[in-house]
């Protein structure tokens, strides 16, 4: 732009020469001729072609009035229109108001003499009225880059009808945060309170079990029995069959798991122990097993023990081979050396004596069926209990990975005992077998095949949880002989009591004696024993209340008083 002064430019006014000071100490300015100015177009100022009268512009530097014009006081109210040189558009600061003009302007005093033109001191600003002044609109092109002195605004505090209410509200609202706040920390408080005594009460419990050796693994297994047989208990029981397939015969035993004393056992059942068949004719295990094959077994061991028998496994010998194959051999204390039947004479034994022999497959099998000439059933038994346990030691605990390895063999297995539920009671056997809870019991026969004396409380009562059955499955009596006659009396009193109708479970030979006795166990069978006792020929003061021997519901004991029929 061209530097020059263009002296009809509101905005760059001349500057007047200071000629002097009044007595306020104001300076007096050499008055000038103004000629009169037209205002420059605003396309954005509403006011642009009307007639404004020329006054104070506060961006521009102050000029003094021409005497036809009376001095600018910035504190007269205007005439309900913006002054000459004010921007009515624009406004400062959202609390600033402009009065609007509702009192005429004061008048200008005369300049004090001696002083030609000059200005009066202005007087004091009035009081501002109590209604507030219209606020000017804002033009939008007003220059943002000017500075604003803070004399130029006047805020003016408006009251809120609603600013009690939101006050209230204000607190209100702090004070339900503050008390659910509260509530929180009180809450976390009994939470973390609660955690406490329980993470104590278990410390607590797990020290006195710990002490006590009640916890899994810990104590001793027999304490554990005992502590926990004064209740009542639950026990799991399968039957296992062993068939040699190639020397023939079987050989019988109960798994039995304790659940509530977390125990188990393998009770080795002898091939002649006496049982009674579906007809209630006696009859010894091991014919049972070859011909009432594995559901007429299981009822008549039931019916003997008064165990109940969940199912039967039948297990060959080519099968058991091929399951300790399948575990990778098994350990066991071999009592004696099992020769190789493959092998010729002077050739290694199949299986060594000694303390933790590892057993193959085929070893295993010839450990468990092997019987020296003129041994007794029981070391036979005995041997194929170790291989159970070493079986059961190496067998999954996992219920999925032990069915997994009764699958393998692909054996059909008895419909009572799906290959599902046989895994799962074969986990639980083998948990306890590695644990230490494991034994092997034998059930004591006499040469009769009954079960002898203090049987029932070792074996049958205390392993198995069952009770001698006093009645075979038909109903019939059973009845048993003990010999103390000193004489073969046992076959001539059985033929009359088979004949008189009742059923023999068994007899065999004890001390000599004078007088015969006929003992029965329940007050419901001392009328069954007064008939025995008729039909042997015995007096009727030989019936006495006793603890008859094995299953049967009376036991006759023949004393030297006994008349043998036939005899001489």
């Amino acid at each position: 732009m061209n530097d020059q002064q263009n002296p009809y430019d509101p905005y760059y006014p001349q500057q007047p020469q200071i000629i002097g000071y009044d007595a306020y100490g104001q300076p007096v300015y050499q008055q000038q001729a103004q000629a009169p100015q037209q205002p420059a177009y605003d396309p954005y100022d509403p006011y642009a072609g009307q007639q404004q009268a020329y006054g104070y512009d506060p961006y521009a530097q102050q000029q003094p009035p021409t005497p036809q014009q009376p001095a600018y006081d910035p504190y007269a109210g205007s005439q309900g229109y913006a002054q000459p040189g004010h921007d009515p558009y624009e406004t400062y600061g959202g609390g600033q108001q402009w009065q609007a003009a509702a009192e005429p302007a004061a008048p200008v005093a005369a300049a004090p003499a001696g002083v030609p033109g000059q200005r009066p001191a202005p007087e004091p600003p009035a009081a501002e009225p109590s209604v507030p002044a219209a606020r000017a609109p804002r033009r939008p092109d007003a220059d943002e880059d000017k500075e604003y002195r803070t004399e130029q605004f006047s805020f003016i505090e408006e009251p809120d009808e609603d600013s009690e209410d939101v006050i209230d509200w204000l607190k209100f609202t702090e004070s339900r945060s503050e008390r659910r706040e509260e509530a929180r920390r009180r809450g976390r408080n009994r939470v973390i309170a609660l955690v406490v005594v329980l993470v104590l009460a278990a410390v607590g419990g797990l020290g006195y079990l710990w002490s006590a050796g009640l916890l899994p693994g810990t104590g001793d297994p027999e304490e554990r029995s005992r502590a926990a047989a004064t209740g009542p208990q639950r026990r799991d029981t399968i039957v296992l069959h062993l068939h040699d397939t190639r020397g023939g015969g079987t050989s019988t035993a109960l798994l039995v798991d304790n659940t509530t004393t977390q125990q188990g056992t393998t009770v080795l059942l002898p091939n002649a122990l006496a049982v009674a068949d579906a007809d209630g004719t006696t009859t010894t295990l091991g014919k049972s097993v070859e011909e009432d094959g594995s559901s007429g077994t299981r009822e008549a061991l039931y019916n003997l023990l008064g165990a109940k028998i969940a199912g039967t496994w039948r297990l060959d010998t080519p099968y058991l081979e091929n399951l300790v194959e399948y575990l990778g051999g098994i350990e066991a204390d071999t009592d004696t050396a099992v020769p190789d039947p493959k092998a010729g004479k002077g050739a290694d034994p199949l299986v060594a004596k000694g303390e933790q022999q590892t057993l193959t497959g085929r070893a295993a099998v010839a450990y468990a069926t092997y019987r020296a000439p003129g041994e007794a059933e029981a070391k036979q038994l005995q041997r194929f209990g170790q291989v159970v346990g070493g079986v059961l030691r190496k067998m999954p605990s996992d219920a999925a990975n032990a069915t997994s390895a009764i699958e393998y063999l692909q054996q059909i297995a008895d419909p009572s005992l799906p290959e599902k539920d046989l895994g799962a009671s074969l986990a639980k056997l083998a948990d306890h077998a590695k644990t230490g809870a494991y034994k092997t019991a034998l059930l004591p026969v006499g040469q009769d095949g009954a079960l002898t004396e203090g049987a029932g409380d070792s074996v049958v009562k205390d392993i198995l949880g069952g009770k001698v059955t006093v009645l075979d499955a038909g109903g019939v009596p059973r009845v048993s002989i003990k010999d103390g006659t000193g004489e073969d009396a046992v076959e001539a009193a059985r033929v009359v009591l088979v004949n008189g109708g009742y059923a023999f479970a068994g007899g065999s030979r004890t001390d000599s004696r004078e007088k015969s006795e006929v003992v029965y166990g329940d007050d419901a069978q001392k009328a069954t024993a007064v008939e025995v006792a008729k039909t042997l020929g015995l007096p009727a003061d030989a019936v006495a209340k006793g603890k008859p021997s094995g299953s049967a519901a009376v036991t006759v004991v023949l004393g030297r008083d006994y008349e043998i029929p036939g005899a001489p």
